[in-house]
């Protein structure tokens, strides 16, 4: 297989894919698949290709591979993290291959970040004639791209559900992620940014001047993916309440803040609780001392960092005086269930809002 056959796919994780897609096409010089968004169907295939007693995120990461292999991707990739994560990739890889399909397949897990020589043979698996230095120049302005889209999606979601005009920000920023997907360059995506940053901050707004705020923490992929939580933020954004959420890759892995998240956690979890289970307390303690009437805790089903963190969450809970729900999610979650639980938690939150007022 020469290199340009070869079509690259990470599984589908929120609007990252733009992201992966600059860096494997201007640096590795290979094709890349973005995914397709996931579906019903997506979870469906997932689950029937993986063990039972593993978390939802591995199934759409499952399913999100299926998809991709229909489609002609035909080099996998796959993230690393700390938890079972880091043996997704080598269990998504054989239970594929079982299956009879063919493909490369490129596991962040097996790599030694530590040695340049291991960097390099590992990077082959997606290149074997890749260049070293055209990977270099393409880091910078990828880790740009990941900003301007965390950057912007943290404007949306304070902002959306205060339209004057219903959709502005979502019919917004499906244009921008168009012409994402096409640039070529860093000074293209300086000039992108800036135009589509003044056409978000001109949408005209019917904002409150006191709005209520709630914190969304939770594992490192449900928090982040909106099918994963059954797009929670939007719902929120429906009963007009403002969200926030520090879970995502800007803060993780550029600015790697999960240090000073555990640091703001000591004081309830001296020890790691293992992924993010640390920095899901530090945010609930951030968003508590900053005002937020409420906080909401997502976490796949079976996931034991969250889990350890919920009695935690409770103490944070108690001495803040703020209300913190809990959901888990798996291919059996209700949507109306948890519709009708946002629903209840709005109104409480509003009634002690009324209050506090």
């Amino acid at each position: 297989m020469t290199h340009k056959e070869i079509v690259a796919c990470f599984p589908h994780m929120a609007n990252y894919a733009y992201a992966f897609k600059y860096i494997c096409e201007q640096g590795f010089e290979v094709k890349y698949l973005i995914p397709p968004p996931i579906t019903r169907r997506t979870l469906e295939l997932g689950s029937r290709t993986s063990p039972d007693y593993v978390c939802s995120p591995f199934k759409y990461c499952m399913g999100c591979y299926l998809e991709a292999l229909e489609l002609g991707a035909n080099c996998l990739m796959q993230i690393y993290g700390g938890c079972r994560l880091n043996y997704y990739g080598e269990l998504n890889a054989r239970i594929l291959r079982d299956m009879g399909y063919e493909f490369e397949f490129f596991d962040m897990a097996a790599v030694n970040w530590r040695s340049p020589k291991d960097i390099y043979e590992h990077f082959k698996i997606i290149n074997p004639d890749l260049s070293m230095v055209k990977i270099a120049k393409a880091v910078p302005v990828t880790f740009k791209i990941i900003e301007v889209l965390d950057e912007f999606e943290d404007f949306i979601r304070h902002n959306v559900g205060f339209e004057v005009n219903d959709g502005d920000f979502d019919a917004t920023y499906h244009e921008f992620l168009n012409k994402l997907e096409n640039i070529a360059d860093g000074k293209e995506l300086k000039e992108l940014s800036q135009e589509y940053r003044k056409k978000l901050h001109d949408i005209p707004l019917n904002k409150p001047a006191k709005t209520i705020k709630v914190g969304m923490v939770g594992d490192y992929y449900t928090v982040q993916e909106p099918f994963s939580n059954y797009f929670m933020e939007k719902e929120l954004a429906k009963f007009g309440m403002e969200v926030y959420r520090q879970m995502n890759f800007t803060n993780s892995i550029i600015h790697n803040q999960g240090r000073k998240k555990e640091k703001i956690a000591k004081r309830y979890a001296k020890y790691a609780l293992g992924a993010t289970a640390n920095s899901t307390i530090g945010e609930a303690i951030t968003f508590a001392r900053e005002g937020c009437a409420g906080i909401i805790q997502v976490k796949s089903f079976g996931c034991m960092p969250e889990i350890d963190a919920m009695p935690i969450l409770q103490n944070v809970s108690r001495d803040y005086g703020v209300p913190i729900l809990h959901f888990s999610f798996d291919s059996q979650t209700s949507e109306t269930g948890v519709r009708t639980r946002l629903e209840a938690f709005y109104d409480m939150v509003e009634a002690r809002n009324g209050r506090k007022a």
